[in-house]
């Protein structure tokens, strides 16, 4: 599949090591508006350590993250503003549990964006009926199910507006039967076009809501490819060796 759409990410020569370790070693990648990238590969890999370097969670020691013409590897970057545009959800959720489901929401909105309270609000409650929680929109996070936690984190993400979601990991906490209910939510953002990169196990579900695998090893990308590619004939042995592991 060739994707002719507008550029909205590019990563060239990615370098990101912990001391003496390379995680990332020379990664190049883009990302096009619409597009979802499903990123597989073993534990280890540097799969969640590159959507955190894309979310400027770590910082990089060589390459490129070009977004929207701004380096985001350089040093003058404003992530308070970035982040507002790349928006990012991760396994444990990360709610207050003092606050209530709607407060959890509106606190970027509100206290970052500057917006109008009913405007947010009515936002914010638009986005709840759509993953079927407007319900629990005054509960407190200990009182939701894992699947639930997980559905207003999405949204909380989602009420900033951002251009670009980053998914990493998103049901690697969850009890099986809470897995669903999350990935058909995010099913759903990809029907409505929004750009994804999504870090996942889910072997169905990355077949299912990728535009691209993009199979990653040892720090590096092995191949990028079309799901169905991917899934019938990896390019390479290291994919289809992954591929066994999972009986795929």
């Amino acid at each position: 599949m060739t994707n002719t759409g507008e550029l909205l990410l590019e990563v060239q020569g990615l370098q990101k090591s912990f001391g003496e370790r390379l995680v990332l070693n020379g990664i190049d990648l883009q990302v096009v508006k619409g597009e979802v990238t499903v990123i597989l590969g073993p534990s280890g890999c540097g799969k969640s350590t590159l959507l955190r370097c894309l979310n400027g969670l770590e910082p990089v020691q060589g390459g490129r993250i070009s977004y929207s013409g701004q380096d985001l590897a350089g040093p003058q970057v404003n992530w308070r503003e970035v982040r507002q545009r790349i928006g990012m959800v991760f396994q444990n959720y990360e709610l207050f549990p003092h606050m209530t489901v709607l407060d959890n929401i509106l606190l970027g909105p509100l206290k970052v964006q500057k917006r109008e309270p009913k405007e947010a609000r009515q936002q914010a409650e638009q986005l709840l009926d759509r993953v079927g929680l407007l319900d629990r929109k005054d509960a407190y996070p200990r009182q939701l199910s894992g699947g639930q936690k997980q559905r207003i984190a999405i949204v909380r993400a989602l009420c900033m507006n951002p251009e670009i979601m980053l998914f990493d990991e998103v049901t690697a906490s969850l009890d099986p039967e809470m897995v669903r209910e999350v990935l058909d939510v995010i099913l759903g953002l990809a029907e409505q076009g929004m750009t994804m990169i999504i870090v996942t196990h889910e072997m169905g579900f990355a077949k299912s809501v990728g535009d691209r695998i993009v199979f990653m090893d040892q720090g590096s990308i092995c191949e990028i490819a079309e799901p169905q590619q991917f899934f019938t004939q990896p390019a390479t042995e290291r994919a289809q060796h992954f591929l066994d592991i999972f009986q795929y």
